[in-house]
């Protein structure tokens, strides 16, 4: 079977990224199976990378984690620089912003399998904020929202393996699920901790700021 481009991206950048939901949690992972970079035969990983070299490495692994276009990256990164508060550091920022993303929290919520699919649900109009449609991936959540999904969306094939996924499911704790109605509350912001992207936050303020 061909391997898939999400799974490439991960041996590509070294790091699990979970692109693929359930199937990145389980054996079949190709991050198990071929612990290299793609190509024909098993890479070694480069012992020496230059300091751009990584600074682009750990960009494209922060972008990918959370399925975004490069144009994206730049205008969070470039958003957060220019409003940082002074109380946290620029990197919790950045992060927060982009947790705040309404196809990220849908993601986080359990009510899809990766952020793609999340994005895709969100721009067909899956879901309400505060019982007002939203099909903006990129709207920002706040403190004290309530995500919902919109009447009859349930039925949907998407949904048909729901109740056996959610079963051992929790969201972090930032968000308060309602499985059995679908509706998600946000309780605050994204918890610093809980979040962990496998990447080193600083590099992408270093890469933007060449």
């Amino acid at each position: 079977m061909k391997e898939n481009a999400k799974c490439k991206k991960c041996r590509r950048l070294g790091a699990k990224l979970f692109l693929k939901g359930e199937k990145c949690e389980s054996q079949k992972c190709p991050m198990i199976k071929k612990p290299y970079a793609p190509g024909q035969k098993p890479k070694r990983r480069k012992g020496h990378v230059s300091q751009y070299g990584k600074e682009l490495f750990e960009k494209q692994k922060l972008r990918n984690w959370y399925d975004l276009q490069e144009r994206q990256l730049l205008r969070y990164v470039k958003s957060v620089i220019s409003k940082q508060k002074k109380e946290e550091s620029a990197g919790n920022q950045l992060l927060r912003k982009l947790e705040g993303r309404i196809d990220n929290v849908i993601f986080r919520a359990g009510f899809a399998i990766s952020r793609s699919q999340a994005r895709q649900m969100v721009s067909h109009g899956f879901f309400y904020v505060n019982s007002k449609p939203v099909n903006r991936p990129s709207y920002q959540i706040k403190t004290g929202d309530i995500i919902s999904l919109r009447p009859g969306k349930e039925k949907k094939a998407i949904f048909a393996e729901f109740d056996s996924r959610m079963k051992n499911f929790n969201p972090p704790s930032w968000i308060s699920l309602d499985k059995k109605n679908f509706t998600a509350k946000i309780i605050s912001e994204a918890i610093i901790d809980e979040i962990a992207p496998p990447v080193e936050i600083s590099s992408i303020f270093e890469f933007y700021s060449r």
